[in-house]
C-alpha cells in the first residue's frame, strides 16, 4: 500500500471530525463542575480513573472545601480520605492542596487562563490545563489528549505508532494536521465515541460511522 501523503491524512482527519461533529454535536465536559478551580481539581482527579468515579467523590470533597481558599487550609490525608475510592488518591489529594495554595498565594484565588500559568500548578500538565482552558475560558491552545483520544487517533493512524505512548507527541500530530477550528471539539466528541463506538476492547467497527477512512477496521 502506497504511503498516505500529509495532503490526504489531513483530509481524512477533517473528515473524521466533520462526521463525528454531525453525530454528536456540541458536548459537555463529562466532569461535574461549577467553575474554573472545581474543573481544575477534578481533572487532576481523573489521572487514569473514571469520570464516573471522580463525579462521586466530588460533591463531598467540594462540600467541605468549595473555594481554593478552604481547600488550602485542608491537610493532604483529610483530602484523601475523601478520595480514597480513586486511584493514587494519596497523592492526588496532595496535588490537590497544594495546587489549591498555589492559586491562593500566587493568583488571587482565581484559577490563571494561560497554558503557561496552569502548568505550574502541582498535579497539572498540559492535557488538565488544555480542557481548563478550553471549558472554562473558551480558550483553545490545543488538544487534550487522554486515553480515548490517544487510542483513536492511532487507531486512526493519524499519530505513527512509535508516539504511541506518548500523548504529548499525538497531541503535536493532530495540531499539524487539523485546522484550529477543529481542535475545540476533539476531546469531548472523541472520548463519546471511543465510549460509545470506539471501544479499547471490543471496537464495534462493524457499525463504525468511520469505518471507510480508518486503516484499523476490524470486519468480521
Amino acid at each position: 500500500m502506497p504511503r498516505e501523503t500529509n495532503a490526504a491524512k489531513r483530509e481524512r482527519a477533517i473528515e473524521v471530525c466533520e462526521r463525528l461533529d454531525r453525530r454528536y454535536g456540541p458536548v459537555e465536559c463529562f466532569l461535574d463542575h461549577e467553575n474554573p478551580f472545581r474543573l481544575v481539581i477534578s481533572v487532576l482527579l481523573s489521572a487514569q480513573t473514571t469520570d464516573a468515579q471522580v463525579n462521586k467523590v466530588t460533591p463531598e470533597l467540594f462540600r467541605r472545601w468549595p473555594t481554593p481558599e478552604a481547600m488550602a487550609s485542608a491537610t493532604p490525608s483529610e483530602v484523601a480520605e475523601v478520595i480514597k475510592s480513586l486511584g493514587f488518591y494519596k497523592t492526588k489529594a496532595k496535588h490537590c492542596v497544594e495546587a489549591a495554595q498555589m492559586i491562593v498565594a500566587d493568583y488571587d484565588g482565581q484559577v490563571p487562563a494561560s497554558m503557561k500559568e496552569l502548568v505550574k500548578l502541582p498535579g497539572v500538565g498540559r492535557k488538565t490545563a488544555n480542557i481548563v482552558l478550553n471549558v472554562s475560558f473558551g480558550i483553545v491552545e490545543g488538544i487534550a489528549v487522554d486515553t480515548h483520544v490517544n487510542r483513536i487517533a492511532h487507531r486512526l493512524k493519524l499519530s505513527p505508532k512509535t508516539h504511541e505512548k506518548e500523548p504529548l507527541k499525538t497531541e503535536q500530530d493532530l495540531l499539524k494536521i487539523l485546522p484550529q477550528k477543529y481542535w475545540r471539539n476533539v476531546n469531548h466528541q472523541w472520548i463519546k465515541f471511543g465510549r460509545e463506538i470506539c471501544d479499547a476492547r471490543k471496537p464495534q467497527c462493524e457499525i463504525c460511522p468511520l469505518a471507510d477512512l480508518c486503516p484499523s477496521v476490524r470486519l468480521s
